[in-house]
């Protein structure tokens, strides 16, 4: 990371106008098949440890995902799906203290439509399996963050809004985006078109707003679990997300 008063930005609109239809293609917007709402409160179920577990490993996640954990990262943003064609999931977020994990919040949350891939392809409708890092952040709305100069570096710009001629139930999605570092240079606004494996592998994959079904291939979670993870999340954590449908992630 930059020094401290490097770590935010506040994008003009204009500046980032160009990127909003790039951005856009990647992640939200109406899709075909979305799954019913599953509220906005704590959910239970995934990523409980038993009695027996290993606290020094991330509930649920084998060891072919354990590895690719950073040994220096001390939070994580697990995303449980239901299943590998499923857009229903449980999001929680661990923290680390000491050599244990501690499992800090939970939420409902949505996924993919057509479920999960370990190929991701561009407008397949299915969320990318795999650790990601999260470096930086953005939306519509102020950052919520009281402490910035610790948090994500955030772009707010009105070019995250998404298109009006969307149904009504998907206008606020962007209103807070944390970019998931998947095909995208990182240390840019999550609007960044760039992608460094080619188009076709896609791209704009973010943890943004829910509407209350599947989306195009990013994680999608209530409004109040979007401004704890923007308030929690720090950089010098090494924050990063690791996602899936259950059977994949503990295999």
């Amino acid at each position: 990371m930059g020094s401290v008063g490097t770590r935010r930005t506040a994008v003009a609109t204009a500046a980032l106008g160009f990127l909003t239809v790039a951005a856009l293609a990647g992640c939200g917007g109406p899709s075909e098949g979305g799954a019913g709402d599953r509220g906005s409160g704590p959910a239970e179920g995934a990523g409980h440890a038993s009695a027996t577990a290993d606290p020094t490993r991330i509930p649920g996640v084998g060891d072919r995902y354990q590895r690719l954990v950073p040994t220096g990262t001390r939070q994580v943003v697990a995303v449980y799906g239901d299943g590998p064609d499923s857009a229903d999931a449980t999001v929680v977020l661990y923290t680390k203290q000491g050599s244990a994990w501690h499992r800090a919040r939970s939420w409902a949350a949505h996924n993919g439509t057509r479920g999960w891939t370990t190929d991701h392809r561009e407008n397949d409708k299915r969320s990318p399996v795999g650790v990601f890092t999260l470096s930086d952040a953005g939306g519509v709305l102020p950052d919520p963050d009281p402490a910035p100069d610790t948090g994500l570096p955030y772009t707010r710009s009105a070019s995250f809004a998404a298109p009006r001629w969307w149904a009504k139930s998907y206008w606020h999605d962007f209103d807070y985006v944390i970019a998931i570092d998947y095909n995208r240079v990182k240390g840019t606004s999550p609007n960044d078109p760039t992608r460094p494996q080619g188009a076709s592998k896609g791209g704009g994959i973010w943890l943004h707003m829910d509407h209350g079904s599947g989306t195009s291939a990013c994680v999608s979670l209530p409004k109040p679990a979007m401004e704890y993870l923007l308030r929690t999340l720090d950089p010098d954590a090494r924050p990063v997300v690791v996602m899936g449908d259950k059977a994949r992630l503990k295999a």
